[in-house]
């Protein structure tokens, strides 16, 4: 019994220092994945909550890494809208915002109790079929209707209500709009923050004390979103209007790809 106690304490150090060598290391994860996600928004107009979210459940779970990333997401989300906001589409923003912020309080509502798995397979393979049709030019020679344009504004908001993720069906939906580049990024922009606004009060009454608790990662991904948006616009006035679209479909094929094969 002695020796299993002296085994004890000899452990004890040594797993704390385990455990803190763990935890910088995850914190530094954090900070890097915040600043390229940052980056990718600042050009894509999408791309925060699908990169943060799967990295915070590692340690908080699905439920708490979705409500604790909507605070990075919507500091970064403001900063960008008010660099971009002269771009703004006021018409697809109209149609989308509404639509986009009933769905993101539905999802809000649904997302502790939503059957996740059967939710990243539909949302999987919408993203590649966007992707592919931007990629075989049938993006081009779609154009949505007001009805449509509701339709995938509120379906957009729903994922990002439930699962973190919003951008990517917007964004799909978005590339059968005639928008320009930083139009595109800005009205995509100004649908998110609706979002938001519709989906964290939510998120705060159901578990405003845990996301208390996780206040470190948090402010550490909020500094690193926010200085991956800095870093970003300034590499989105160089990209020109094809190059774009690619680059987005891009990753929509690649974030498809991943809700696919997490699921």
């Amino acid at each position: 019994a002695w020796r299993a106690r002296r085994g004890r304490k000899r452990a004890g150090p040594g797993n704390d220092h385990h455990l803190l060598v763990s935890r910088v290391t995850w914190e530094v994860a954090v900070a890097l994945a915040s600043v390229l996600a940052g980056a990718i928004a600042s050009v894509a107009g999408f791309g925060i909550g699908s990169i943060l979210t799967p990295l915070f459940s590692l340690h908080l779970g699905t439920q708490l890494a979705i409500a604790a990333v909507s605070i990075p997401h919507l500091a970064a989300t403001a900063l960008r809208f008010l660099m971009l906001r002269k771009a703004l589409d006021a018409t697809v923003l109209r149609d989308f915002g509404i639509a986009s912020a009933a769905g993101g309080l539905t999802g809000a509502l649904l997302h502790a109790r939503a059957g996740e798995p059967a939710l990243r397979i539909v949302f999987g393979l919408l993203l590649l079929l966007a992707a592919a049709s931007e990629f075989f030019g049938l993006a081009q020679r779609v154009h949505l209707s007001r009805g449509g344009a509701l339709a995938a504004g509120g379906l957009s908001g729903l994922f990002g209500g439930l699962v973190g993720n919003q951008g990517g069906i917007r964004s799909a939906a978005m590339l059968a709009l005639p928008l320009r580049r930083d139009a595109f990024v800005a009205t995509a922009t100004a649908t998110a923050l609706i979002v938001d606004g519709a989906r964290m009060p939510v998120y705060f009454l159901s578990a405003g004390s845990r996301i208390a608790g996780a206040w470190p990662v948090i402010a550490i991904a909020t500094a690193g979103v926010i200085g991956g948006t800095l870093l970003g616009r300034s590499l989105l006035s160089q990209i020109p209007e094809r190059p774009f679209r690619i680059l987005v479909a891009s990753l929509l094929a690649l974030l498809g790809l991943y809700m696919l094969a997490a699921h």
